[in-house]
């Protein structure tokens, strides 16, 4: 397509499954394209990296598809951090519990299974720089996110949705550890049928404190909450952020925080900074951006360190192994399967984009 009119395109929008994002988004970006990209940004920490420095490179204007990003709940947590009501933010649960497409089967598989292929499918091209295993329904179509060679499982698919201003605004980064606290039904190939991990962050600049972030997904995996906090629903995929004196609860995607216990919601309501809702969407957001009329508000500079976030807890859940990392040289130090899958090499022929 890029041979045929790169000079007719402005913009390219990449939807595709994940392992499938950081080539298309690279050569885009190399030639002068404005991208938006779906979550999560790339299916490797160092993927995400390259994608992050690309951006840099090019000027061009970047967006991750996590909609909420441009949502009421995006405005709300900047205006109430900037207000200093949130603030001191030292443990962070989140949650997402649904029921997810691998559970259910996904212990019972001990190699990719095969089934006919589809005429005029080139599933070389399909499989881009990951591994070319065969063809089945399993895989293709939709089915790739429950496989680590392709999908981020309910990290990639939630993860962006639930935790993004959290640690936007909280300015969380990378973490320096992660943990592995309950991994059920794991195997070799899809996500396990349930994992707690936590992240490990250190104190920040600005007098932001160590935060420990948990996340449960699997279903009926979910966290304790004190009963002092109230009834607390926890049907929705969540969180909840627990400050020296405040604690907060919020969703997904758009949906805005309330303070527990819901008395003290009711006491301070008058209080709190109102959001106008006035603003563009995620989508108009970005075009707008291409436009030079906004900025974008997900630009790979921002979704690309909480993508690498994911990135590092999928290699736990993967493994099932506690993680040492450093911030500072990229690294993960005493595993050396883990840093191997913190930056996989590509199939060959696909060596290209990791060079642009």
């Amino acid at each position: 397509m890029f041979d045929e009119m790169a000079d007719g395109i402005d913009a390219v929008l990449i939807g595709t499954p994940d392992h499938a994002h950081f080539c298309m988004a690279m050569l885009a970006m190399s030639l002068g394209k404005h991208v938006y990209v779906e979550k999560p940004l790339a299916h490797t920490f160092g993927q995400s990296e390259r994608l992050i420095a690309m951006a840099e490179k090019s000027g061009v204007v970047t967006q991750m598809g996590n909609q909420g990003h441009s949502g009421a709940n995006y405005f709300q947590f900047k205006s109430w951090t900037e207000a200093g009501i949130i603030k001191d933010i030292t443990k962070i649960d989140a949650y997402m519990n649904n029921r997810r497409r691998w559970h259910g089967w996904g212990t019972s598989v001990k190699a990719y299974p095969e089934d006919p292929m589809p005429a005029g499918m080139n599933w070389p091209v399909w499989c881009g720089p990951a591994p070319v295993n065969p063809f089945s329904k399993r895989l293709h179509p939709q089915e790739w996110r429950s496989w680590f060679d392709y999908g981020s499982g309910a990290f990639g698919d939630w993860g962006p949705h639930i935790l993004d201003t959290a640690h936007r605004f909280l300015k969380l980064g990378l973490p320096q550890s992660v943990q592995v606290l309950k991994r059920e039904g794991p195997n070799d190939f899809v996500f396990p049928q349930a994992s707690t991990i936590r992240f490990n962050f250190d104190a920040r600049g600005e007098g932001l404190p160590a935060c420990k972030v948990t996340w449960y997904d699997g279903v009926g995996n979910l966290p304790e909450v004190d009963p002092a906090l109230g009834d607390v629903s926890l049907k929705s995929p969540g969180k909840i952020l627990y400050g020296k004196d405040m604690v907060f609860q919020g969703g997904s995607h758009a949906s805005t925080l309330t303070i527990l216990p819901r008395e003290k919601f009711l006491e301070m309501r008058k209080d709190l900074p109102r959001i106008s809702g006035k603003n563009s969407n995620h989508y108009a957001n970005f075009l707008l951006a291409c436009k030079g009329e906004e900025e974008a508000r997900s630009p790979f500079s921002v979704a690309g360190p909480l993508c690498q976030v994911f990135n590092l807890g999928i290699i736990a859940q993967r493994l099932g192994e506690d993680l040492t990392f450093d911030p500072k040289t990229r690294a993960i130090t005493g595993n050396a399967d883990a840093q191997a899958l913190l930056d996989p090499t590509p199939r060959e022929g696909w060596e290209q984009y990791y060079k642009l």
